[in-house]
């Protein structure tokens, strides 16, 4: 039977932390785990302790290089997604990412579309040394995702809601 609660762990490529944070394990479906994190919550964001505001759902896909976080209002961003490595399990309650700065983002209000950090990806491809494949796969993702959070593919159009409701 797998753990009720999920620790989560972004680092950075030099392995420096970046987010760290415990979350619900709400369901399983052919496109990954989706975990909930309520309001209220204790975690770590770049290295220091803090209190996750408001509520979110995590998509931690089977294989690919993302995450998806799906946000209720206030939040600007309806859905905000890290390009990030494939999730490497620990266990069944531990999942770890490395963070590779390009992030795509749907702002609620407009439905835009946006590619963010792409200066950030590009100073660290160089100063950690990224290899050419790692590039290869975040450029390759996040391009698919700027694609899918504009055209209705799911489960960035709708389908994340049920999800989400469990935890606002």
């Amino acid at each position: 039977m797998p753990s009720d609660v999920i620790r989560v762990i972004y680092r950075k490529f030099d392995g420096s932390a970046h987010r760290d944070y415990p979350a619900r394990r709400l369901a399983e479906d052919d496109l990954g785990i989706w975990l909930g994190v309520p309001a209220g919550t204790s975690s770590v964001y770049h290295g220091r302790p803090s209190v996750e505001q408001i509520p979110f759902v995590l998509l931690v896909p089977h294989h690919a290089w993302w995450t998806g976080m799906f946000n209720p209002p206030p939040r600007t961003s309806e859905v905000y997604c890290d390009i990030a490595s494939p999730a490497r399990w620990e266990g069944e309650d531990t999942v770890h990412l490395i963070d590779l700065d390009l992030d795509v983002v749907r702002r609620r209000e407009t439905g835009l579309v946006e590619l963010r950090d792409e200066d950030e990806f590009a100073e660290h491809r160089v100063r950690f040394g990224y290899p050419d494949d790692l590039v290869v796969e975040a450029e390759a993702a996040a391009r698919w995702l700027f694609g899918a959070l504009g055209d209705g593919t799911e489960p960035f159009a709708t389908s994340y809601r049920k999800w989400l409701a469990l935890v606002v």
